[in-house]
């Protein structure tokens, strides 16, 4: 039986609709992923803010890490040296969740998220402005802190992917430019050095596995590598 040019029509027509579905679908997928990787660092933010350490710990993969000053905490173990037994010890004296008198804010900003094309695994780049310090009313927590009152910028270039179905931070790199005393200003503070990490967790327990010796904060003013190409152009951006 031979098929008639009206079939041929219907059979064209149904391939370009499937096809034009497919690429909906992805789309869609892909956007979805989009708002699923700006929300969960968001979310990270905002636990942050609160010192819910245990709530930010949860939001990483089982194979995760940080990469924080310079110094890299991987695996669960690792993350948990940094996130509950460095911040959490220093900042709040053990407890999961904030301390009256002490401010932790983290701005979350400037997002630009690329996703994969089978939507399953991301990258995104974020800007961090914290506000931070103690309240004149407690100051047993000075001690806690370089400064009483201060600024903290930075930049995140982070990796994202789905375990189980659900979002999960694969690797959170965050690298903070400089802090600034609120008095001083960025001008007037010294880099605040002493905070970097000197040695590994062989010789430090709540030292990183890892360490990169040419990690500097502000006045150097050293790039932090773009996930992505140039829009324009199509080139990867390299120091030179």
């Amino acid at each position: 039986m031979s098929v008639t040019p009206a079939q041929d029509a219907d059979t064209e027509r149904i391939a370009r609709l499937e096809s034009t579905v497919a690429e909906l679908s992805r789309r869609l997928a892909v956007a979805e992923a989009v708002t699923s990787v700006r929300s969960l660092h968001h979310q990270y933010g905002y636990y942050l803010d609160k010192c819910l350490y245990e709530e930010v710990v949860d939001l990483f993969a089982s194979d995760g890490e940080v990469v924080f000053l310079g110094g890299t905490y991987r695996g669960r173990e690792g993350i948990e040296r940094l996130y509950l037994h460095r911040f959490r010890e220093r900042f709040t004296g053990g407890r999961n969740g904030p301390v009256p008198g002490f401010l932790l804010d983290h701005i979350q900003m400037q997002d630009v998220v690329s996703v994969a094309e089978d939507a399953q695994s991301a990258q995104a780049r974020f800007r961090c402005l914290m506000q931070a310090g103690v309240h004149d009313s407690h100051p047993e927590l000075a001690g806690h802190t370089s400064f009483r009152q201060w600024w903290e910028a930075g930049m995140y270039e982070n990796t994202y992917t789905v375990e189980d179905g659900v979002w999960k931070i694969r690797r959170l790199n965050y690298r903070p430019f400089w802090h600034a005393d609120f008095d001083q200003g960025w001008a007037g503070t010294a880099p605040v050095n002493h905070v970097i990490p000197t040695k590994t967790t062989a010789e430090d327990p709540l030292g990183p596995d890892e360490i990169d010796p040419s990690f500097a904060l502000f006045p150097a003013t050293d790039v932090v590598p773009f996930h992505y190409p140039h829009p324009v152009t199509g080139e990867r951006w390299e120091a030179r």
